[in-house]
């Protein structure tokens, strides 16, 4: 389908910017970064690409899973209208790529040495057909809880190793007439959680096969019926204000301690650090109950379309500027992930980012390392909506029952590939 929008833009591209005698210096970014957090991290790399004179030109769409982002994309792209770059994710990249509408970083990525330092988990869908096509910016992961440490001391509470745990800690807070769990109603978010859900309820071999292989026995399981009895169990604790809230929203409510805890990717330690929140004093961070060992990842991707001459040399700059390792260790301290290479040392990353570089080393080197099916990096696009939609309205009360959701989500996935 994107093949069918795409074909000819090409030539379009190549008409909508008029060849000029010397280099645009600027750079145009669409992304969707736009909570605090995200912005401080943004303006680092804003910073460093002005020192070497390129003006930065944000093309921003709100919305945390950057679906209202690819809309925009989309119709930029069939319009012939090229960003610099846009902020992807995984399957998404190697579709426009697939569709020829990607640029060629290879010359850069073999001068600086990104076949080495790039774990083989990004370069699966930064390169395609032999070239690279995007800089990989960070590595997040999901399975993180992300607690208030005053309430978490008020109500005697200790770290969550089982989910049972987890619920025994849940029901302290509402006891103590604090909002348990801190969630925003919007699909992603509520599938991100469901990735955790279902690693804790599974393990890491269960995981693979449903989330990953898309496995169908593992996806209509008793396994999977029991993962989505937790979720539902989980949704029991959250304040009944909780449709429609950003994500950032329902980071904040555990920054101001009217929430224990949240459940979401380590870019909710951006909002943290963005309030001036140290881990350890004000917050806490353990890994969702169930799934230590194991990193569920997504990463953020610069895309690099095929512009025309006059903007290669920027978009080369901003390449070279993501992938250095003065930005990696920079960028990713205020966004709250970790770097997209494995050679940048953990020097100035707090506790918690400390803890995210070695459980990613563990998990990649002990075969626990696996893409998020919720954040586009588990199956395509198409397998990654109709996951989030079952989810949702399993949450929401549209779907009834345990094993309606699995019927459900099967036949949602098996439409969609």
């Amino acid at each position: 389908m994107l093949r069918k929008l795409l074909i000819g833009t090409a030539l379009a591209s190549g008409l909508a910017f008029a060849a000029h005698a010397e280099d645009v210096k600027e750079v145009q970014m669409l992304h969707w970064w736009t909570s605090g957090g995200e912005a401080a991290a943004l303006n680092v790399l804003k910073g460093d690409l002005a020192k070497e004179g390129y003006a930065w030109k944000d093309v921003p769409v709100a919305g945390g899973g950057g679906d209202a982002a690819m809309t925009a994309l989309k119709a930029m792209v069939a319009a012939g209208n090229y960003p610099t770059a846009s902020q992807m994710l995984g399957y998404t990249v190697l579709d426009y790529a697939a569709a020829g509408v990607m640029g060629d970083l290879t010359e850069t990525a073999k001068k600086e040495g990104w076949d080495k330092s790039v774990p083989a988990a990004l370069q699966k869908f930064s390169v395609y057909d032999g070239k690279w096509v995007a800089a990989p910016v960070n590595v997040h992961s999901v399975n993180w809880l992300w607690i208030n440490k005053a309430v978490m001391d008020k109500i005697g509470g200790t770290e969550p190793k089982t989910f049972d745990d987890f619920v025994a800690l849940l029901d302290k807070a509402k006891a103590a007439g604090v909002t348990p769990l801190a969630l925003g109603g919007q699909n992603w978010q509520e599938a991100t959680m469901f990735d955790s859900v279902v690693l804790s309820t599974g393990g890491p071999d269960f995981y693979k096969k449903a989330m990953n292989d898309l496995d169908e026995e593992s996806l209509k399981s008793d396994t999977m019926k029991k993962s989505f009895d937790n979720l539902a169990k989980l949704v029991t604790y959250v304040d009944p204000n909780f449709s429609g809230r950003d994500w950032n929203l329902a980071t904040a409510m555990v920054i101001k301690g009217d929430a224990l805890v949240q459940v979401m990717g380590d870019w909710a330690k951006g909002e943290f650090h963005a309030a001036n929140k140290a881990p350890g004093t004000d917050f806490l961070c353990y890994r969702f109950p169930g799934t230590d060992g194991s990193v569920i990842y997504n990463s953020d991707m610069f895309g690099m379309f095929n512009v025309p001459e006059d903007r290669k040399a920027a978009q080369i700059a901003l390449a070279t500027a993501t992938l250095s390792k003065s930005f990696q260790s920079a960028f990713n301290v205020v966004k709250g992930s970790v770097p997209a290479r494995t050679d940048v040392p953990d020097t100035d990353f707090d506790a918690c980012g400390k803890k995210g570089i070695a459980d990613l080393k563990a998990a990649n080197d002990g075969g626990k390392l696996f893409g998020s099916l919720a954040q586009g990096y588990g199956a395509p696009p198409a397998v990654a909506n109709a996951y989030k939609d079952v989810v949702s309205k399993f949450v929401h009360g549209q779907i009834k029952t345990s094993d309606e959701a699995v019927t459900e989500l099967v036949k949602a996935i098996d439409d969609a590939k």
